[in-house]
């Protein structure tokens, strides 16, 4: 991995009135790494994606894209440099076919910059490249699925639509918040080799998570919120073993399960 990072976010701070929603948190993420964000319900990932991604102002902090500041840029400025996320209310065109889902994207001005998608497919067929990518990404391709009205889809096919949509932009750096939520132990299990799929292409990813061993699986560093502020930062392992965490996650079956499987 590069020593520079691709994203730093430093001393981001939001507050609402007089609640600090996120207080001072500064992280870093490299190329081609997976970074776990856990913590209870209200800790404050979220709002600090849309901090990062423009979706909200930061009351104080920066933002740097390969070293370049990018806080205060709105969403779709930010998703035409290469930082997508998918949402953990999903939000796709639910009365389009699931491939116009990725069409609308494909039209973008990032998308005419890099062109086609993986070298195939050229953008004058985009319907094809919706397709390709949906495939890509677990949708059975000879099925009537692709074409299905995307308000008809389970969950599980849902959340695999907000990945391709990010796809679809070629991104560097894609941000899932909860991907693994509402979905099955099976649609988990073919969930997480999408996601080290994803890595070993090169994209580098954020990932918020209340699924913790399965996010355990794919990253390489794990950091923990509480109350808006940073607990702790290190390997799965390290977390794991901090006192810090084991009090902020107390009576978490889940984690006590984690651990003691670790």
């Amino acid at each position: 991995m590069n020593n520079q990072p691709i994203l730093e976010v430093q001393e981001a701070t939001k507050s609402f009135g007089g609640i600090v929603a996120v207080n001072r948190v500064s992280l870093d993420v490299h190329d081609g790494e997976i970074l776990g964000i856990i913590g209870p319900n209200g800790s404050g990932k979220t709002t600090l994606i849309n901090c990062v991604t423009g979706f909200i102002k930061m009351t104080s902090g920066k933002v740097l894209f390969r070293g370049r500041d990018i806080s205060g840029k709105p969403p779709h400025k930010i998703a035409d440099m290469g930082i997508t996320r998918t949402f953990q209310i999903m939000r796709p065109y639910y009365s389009l076919p699931c491939y116009k889902n990725l069409v609308i994207p494909l039209f973008s001005p990032r998308a005419k910059r890099t062109g086609g998608w993986r070298g195939g497919g050229k953008l004058g067929d985009r319907d094809t490249v919706g397709i390709d990518i949906l495939e890509e990404i677990g949708f059975e391709r000879d099925s009537f699925v692709p074409y299905k009205i995307a308000s008809s889809l389970p969950t599980g096919y849902l959340k695999r639509l907000e990945l391709a949509r990010c796809l679809a932009l070629k991104p560097e750096i894609i941000i899932c918040d909860e991907i693994f939520s509402g979905l099955s132990m099976s649609e988990i299990a073919s969930m997480v080799p999408l996601i080290e799929r994803l890595q070993m292409d090169g994209i580098t990813l954020i990932m918020i998570e209340h699924r913790l061993r399965e996010l355990f699986r794919v990253a390489n560093r794990v950091m923990v919120l509480n109350f808006g502020e940073k607990v702790i930062e290190g390997s799965p392992e390290e977390v794991m073993a901090d006192d810090k965490v084991k009090e902020v996650y107390f009576g978490s079956e889940e984690v006590e399960e984690v651990m003691s499987h670790a």
